[in-house]
């Protein structure tokens, strides 16, 4: 009798466990059919954006010293919130180091995409492999990262934007003594400017029409170097110089500085590019020649909705490929417009980059 009480506990105890263990199978199977699943499982899905959580973008930039990163950073901002996500954007002013340091603390933060405006174009590879290995998403902004396996590089055709500032320049002086003054070396879109330049240029070189007497980088695009290039170039060729091509307004700005102390500002014609309010101002003066408009709002919509898309694990369409040294690059690419006194109305001004009463403001308009 007590060998069959045994018995009948021990298959009710049993029966009493796989009923537990199916109420368990059953209400894990229905969690997951509502969208609850493990932390593994949310894990795995957070590319779907099948979670309800904000998707968080981190931004490293370079620097907010001039002005038009300024606007970057603040466009951007505006439109990844506008997109519904979090963004925390941090600036490393021009310190390889500390970018790096940023990226790394916005990585850790648990960030599902990162967007980086590299200071040093080769440097800045050891960001990528080291969000890559907390598996997150790099977005090369404005400027490409080198030799890395970058995810995504969103920027102007920044070659063309070269082929604009030569194209006006030679139009103007198709014969003479040519100077450039490239941007910092260590950028990668100052290369792609001066190859876009040359593109125009070489022609004219080859036929003997033009002749560059002086081509020199400039170290962290600062206008007080850009000035002592230029001073280094007059001095060098006794200030005969025709034409002077400059790789944005801020080296612009430092030429003209120097032009002016030979009394040769607006004498010699001076291109840039960013449409900074301060290259405008002198292109209404007849300082400056002209500038490269590259509409920022345009840029950080698409960048801000292609690095929300990243996060979530949607496809992206790309226009172009870019080759970075390492791999080709999925890249999209916008096109810049060059602007002088003829159209300055109907682009920066008209867009609301600059209002008239600021870009005409030294002339009291």
């Amino acid at each position: 009798m007590r060998k069959i009480l045994l018995y009948v506990v021990v298959v009710i105890g049993f029966l009493s466990l796989m009923a537990v263990v199916s109420a368990c199978e059953a209400e894990k199977e229905q969690a997951v059919v509502n969208g609850e699943s493990s932390t593994a499982d949310r894990s795995k899905n957070k590319g779907t954006a099948e979670v309800d959580e904000k998707v968080k973008v981190g931004f490293t930039m370079d620097t907010l010293v001039e002005e038009r990163w300024l606007r970057d950073r603040e466009m951007f901002r505006d439109a990844v919130k506008a997109l519904g996500a979090e963004v925390e954007i941090l600036a490393a002013n021009g310190d390889d180091i500390l970018q790096i340091a940023h990226a790394e603390s916005l990585i850790s933060q648990g960030v599902d995409v990162l967007v980086v405006v590299p200071h040093n174009a080769e440097a800045t590879a050891t960001i990528v492999k080291k969000a890559h290995m907390a598996g997150i998403k790099v977005m090369a902004y404005d400027r490409l990262v080198k030799n890395a396996d970058i995810d995504m590089y969103v920027s102007f055709d920044n070659e063309k934007v070269g082929e604009l500032q030569a194209a006006a320049i030679t139009q103007l002086v198709p014969k003479g003594r040519y100077v450039y003054i490239g941007g910092a070396i260590t950028d990668n879109n100052a290369h792609l400017f001066k190859k876009g330049v040359f593109n125009v240029l070489q022609p004219f070189i080859d036929k003997g029409d033009i002749t560059v007497v002086f081509d020199q980088w400039t170290k962290d695009w600062t206008p007080a170097n850009a000035k002592e290039n230029m001073k280094a170039a007059l001095k060098a060729n006794n200030n005969q110089i025709d034409a002077v091509i400059c790789a944005n307004d801020a080296t612009a700005g430092g030429v003209i500085e120097a032009l002016a102390e030979q009394g040769l500002a607006g004498k010699i014609p001076v291109s840039g590019q960013d449409a900074e309010l301060a290259g405008a101002q002198r292109i209404v003066e007849g300082t400056q020649t002209m500038t490269v408009y590259k509409p920022l709002k345009a840029l950080t919509q698409k960048a801000a909705e292609i690095a929300v898309m990243m996060a979530k694990g949607e496809s992206v369409e790309i226009n172009r490929k870019v080759n970075n040294g390492k791999i080709e690059v999925p890249s999209v690419l916008l096109l810049p417009i060059a602007v002088d006194k003829t159209n300055i109305e109907e682009t920066i001004i008209t867009d609301g980059f600059h209002s008239r009463e600021e870009v005409f403001r030294n002339l009291g308009e």
